[in-house]
């Protein structure tokens, strides 16, 4: 009734042009945090977490097709801030519009589950809504710049794999977050234990990744057994976010070329950057999809059991007196 009741609200002109307004704001407040790290690739400027794909794949699976006209929209005004608007803006634009609309169509053709409590939602949010949707806007925009004269072709390649991880990534990162935030409930009556391991958890998580991610020591590592113990414990509302501590601090520091970024190129770094951010991303994701799955089974075997206990109490007859009938006196 409530997924009914949103769709008849969606469809009244006043809320279609709010939705439109606030998908276009989300997406081009994400598009200047996602300026606000930046390195520089064969000449061309590049972010190696654009999180405005994240905001656009989650948008459309929340509201439909009807969140299109926002991520266009958005998509505009964060080409005007970093543009004169040249004539291949209007294709970058297009890309950077169609593929999250893509994702979007090939997830829902699979039939994506946002709650991504199974394996198989995991699986089909990294290889067809990160890495398949994501080909269709680095591919435009790369090539258009190409056929622009605004970058050689012996740096395609390098800007163009670039570009794909930068919103791979996005989708990677931000939109399980998203998603995992609409959907979260804490139990009322969670221990104090539970919230104290859940604070444990993020502080060790942030204090580890900005350690390891300035370090000379290579100590990359260290963070994926943090990431197991969030997916594991909390699934997708821990794995989440420690998964974004993760990328934020290993991006930060590779911008300033601290610990593990030093002393290599601009290749290498985005290399060794997009290997740790998509690894930990996917350790996160798919790890908590496996736990929720199994969760989910357990608890669907339990109340099979119990319905299945009172059915067999339903069919013999005085099944529970006979249990309880005190026994005879000479048998005593």
């Amino acid at each position: 009734m409530a997924a009914v009741a949103r769709n008849q609200l969606l469809r009244r002109p006043r809320a279609v042009v709010l939705l439109t307004l606030g998908v276009a704001a989300a997406y081009f407040a994400a598009g200047l945090v996602g300026f606000t790290q930046q390195l520089v690739v064969e000449g061309a400027v590049v972010t190696p977490l654009w999180p405005p794909t994240g905001i656009a794949l989650a948008c459309l699976l929340w509201f439909g097709l009807r969140a299109w006209p926002g991520v266009v929209l958005g998509a505009l005004l964060v080409i005007l801030t970093v543009s004169s608007f040249p004539a291949h803006s209007f294709g970058i634009l297009a890309g950077n519009s169609i593929a999250p609309l893509c994702a979007y169509l090939m997830l829902r053709r699979v039939g994506f589950r946002t709650e991504l409590d199974r394996l198989r939602d995991g699986l089909a949010l990294v290889f067809l809504g990160a890495l398949a949707g994501m080909l269709i806007s680095a591919t435009v925009g790369s090539g258009l710049l190409l056929l622009s004269g605004d970058i050689h072709a012996d740096v395609f390649w390098p800007i163009w794999s670039a570009w794909w991880a930068g919103d791979a990534m996005g989708v990677l990162v931000v939109t399980p977050l998203l998603l995992v935030c609409r959907t979260v409930r804490w139990p009322g009556g969670a221990s104090p234990g539970r919230w104290a391991e859940a604070a444990c958890l993020v502080v060790t998580v942030a204090v580890v990744a900005y350690t390891v991610t300035r370090s000379l020591v290579p100590l990359l590592f260290l963070v994926f057994p943090l990431l197991m113990w969030a997916a594991l414990r909390f699934q997708l509302s821990g794995a989440a976010p420690c998964a974004l501590i993760v990328s934020v601090m290993a991006i930060s520091a590779a911008t300033e070329q601290l610990g593990p970024f030093g002393g290599h190129g601009t290749l290498g770094v985005m290399s060794v950057l997009q290997a740790l951010n998509g690894s930990a991303a996917l350790t996160g994701l798919l790890l908590s999809a496996i736990v929720t799955e199994q969760i989910t089974v357990r608890r669907k075997i339990e109340l099979a059991c119990g319905e299945l206990a009172e059915l067999v109490d339903r069919l013999v007859p005085g099944g529970d007196t006979a249990h309880r009938r005190p026994a005879p006196p000479g048998d005593l």
